[in-house]
């Protein structure tokens, strides 16, 4: 364990964070300064006199400014540091280098679809058209849940279960609005998702949201393992649960009949998540999920990272390791179009940090994103796609999406995403279906605290008992364990379907 108090990320920052609760004259040797007042873990303490106006470094990058003069040892946090607006240097490209592969890939034990693709997970999926057919879709899943109803899928033990996917959404929209084609987007990519063996897709019929609409634009195959139907025209709600019911008893036996085999891990595809940031997150799990993520990519596999307000300011770093100009001019436009989109909904960028964020250290949204960016590791930038578009190339995808953890990994599991590699330093609760979702804590204190919620620790990088880079390798061991279906924590706790939150884009009509 380290015995210094602080942690000096860059040689060039004016910045430490704290290890742990500071008090007032602790010294920092190594620093050459003693601690002015209480600061509490996580948070920063200026190791030089910063003036009034003058950068503030973390990372060797700018976080903002300081609004009053800061003396050496004092706490740096809103109370003295605020968001700022520089230019960032764009190049394009000057970061890229070539992907060393490894020569054997990785293998884990998954579910090879008939046309090729390979599930980590064997679901059913009742999605919904619009939010009017919720309670009958709910109702349906219902029927078949393990806690409820146990005899129900005791003859399918490969069958991970039934799950119903609802919506606030479906109706009051534009016809021919982005909006409805971002929702239908999303319901297509869940219903070619690999982790469903078949689904239903419930109706209620004169929702805006027709269902032929959405198969025609996602070019859906209506047959034996999608089955689509309405209320009003199957007869109502006690109908609609009763067919519902009888064609999910039919799917079952199908679904069954899988195996799992070994697959390359080149057929993983991970969304990358966080939430309840502290001011580890960029000095622990984040750069040990990027570990990963690099550990992925050389064996072949995709990562996907998104949460655009949430690289705001660091998308610099991003473009730097685009693989082309076109690859970096497409991640700028999404920063320009989420600009105007704020702007004209009465919002700013930096209206990031939480309270949740800032009570765990982090000041601005320039702080927070640098700390995210880690998660993507220091492979190339291959793509940049939007909100659930499929994700087709392998390697590092950015996938434009919300800040908000569950609107952003819905559309990461729209894109492909079979699973979902989530960080958290507040202790952020959460899972998805149909993929699986690991969180990792960036302190130990947050592990003994919610053990039941996480499923690895990344604090002993923080108390110097480990490196980036050894746990960077467990969480890559954990991901191709979970993938051949090692159960997550959330999965133990029946996270998933509730968490399933569509982007709703536009007004309501």
């Amino acid at each position: 364990m380290s015995s210094s108090p602080a942690i000096r990320i860059h040689a060039a920052d004016n910045v430490v964070i704290a290890r742990r609760q500071l008090l007032g004259g602790t010294a920092i040797p190594e620093e050459g300064i003693a601690v002015v007042g209480l600061v509490p873990p996580g948070h920063k303490v200026a190791t030089r006199a910063i003036a009034l106006g003058e950068a503030v470094r973390r990372y060797d990058q700018i976080i903002g400014t300081a609004t009053q003069p800061i003396a050496p040892g004092q706490h740096v946090h809103t109370h003295n540091l605020a968001f700022s607006s520089f230019e960032r240097a764009h190049e394009p490209g000057a970061g890229a280098t070539p992907t060393a592969y490894v020569p054997e890939p990785a293998t884990f034990m998954g579910i090879r679809r008939p046309d090729g693709r390979v599930a980590t997970r064997n679901y059913i999926g009742v999605l919904t058209s619009v939010n009017c057919s919720a309670t009958a879709a709910r109702a349906i899943a219902d029927h078949f849940r393990r806690d409820i109803n146990p005899a129900a899928l005791a003859d399918f033990p490969n069958v991970d279960g039934v799950v119903a996917l609802t919506h606030g959404m479906g109706c009051a929209t534009a016809a021919d609005g982005e909006e409805l084609r971002v929702l239908r987007r999303t319901l297509g990519g869940y219903a070619r998702h690999a982790n469903f063996a078949a689904v239903l897709v419930v109706g209620l019929g004169c929702e805006t949201n027709q269902i032929q609409g959405l198969v025609a634009q996602e070019s859906l195959q209506e047959g034996a393992w999608m089955v689509t139907f309405n209320i009003q025209d199957t007869g109502g709600t006690a109908k609609t649960v009763a067919r519902g019911i009888d064609e999910i008893k039919r799917l079952l036996p199908h679904a069954n009949r899988v195996h799992r085999e070994p697959v390359p891990a080149s057929h993983l595809v991970v969304g990358l998540q966080c939430g309840g940031s502290d001011g580890y997150s960029g000095i622990s799990a984040n750069p040990a999920l990027g570990a990963a993520v690099d550990r992925l990519v050389r064996h072949g596999g995709t990562a996907i990272l998104s949460e655009t307000p949430e690289i705001y300011g660091g998308e610099h770093l991003l473009t730097r390791r685009a693989v082309s100009t076109a690859v970096a001019d497409k991640l700028r436009a999404r920063i320009a179009w989420w600009e105007a989109y704020t702007a004209r909904n009465g919002m700013q960028m930096d209206n990031n940090p939480s309270a949740g964020n800032k009570a765990g250290g982090l000041t601005t949204i320039l702080e927070k994103s640098l700390g995210a960016i880690a998660k993507s590791g220091t492979t190339n930038l291959v793509d940049v796609v939007e909100f659930a578009e499929k994700v087709s190339a392998p390697g590092f995808v950015y996938m434009d999406t919300p800040g908000y953890d569950p609107v952003s990994a819905t559309g990461q599991v729209a894109g492909g995403a079979n699973l979902i590699c989530f960080t958290t330093g507040r202790g952020s609760a959460y899972g998805c279906a149909p993929s699986p979702s690991l969180k990792l804590s960036t302190n130990t204190a947050l592990w003994r605290k919610q053990e039941d919620d996480i499923d690895i620790d990344c604090g002993g990088i923080v108390e110097g008992l480990d490196t980036v880079d050894a746990v960077g390798e467990r969480i890559f061991q954990l991901i191709l364990a979970t993938a051949s279906g090692r159960q997550t924590k959330s999965e133990t706790h029946g996270y998933g379907q509730n968490e399933f939150v569509p982007w709703q884009l536009g007004a309501v009509m």
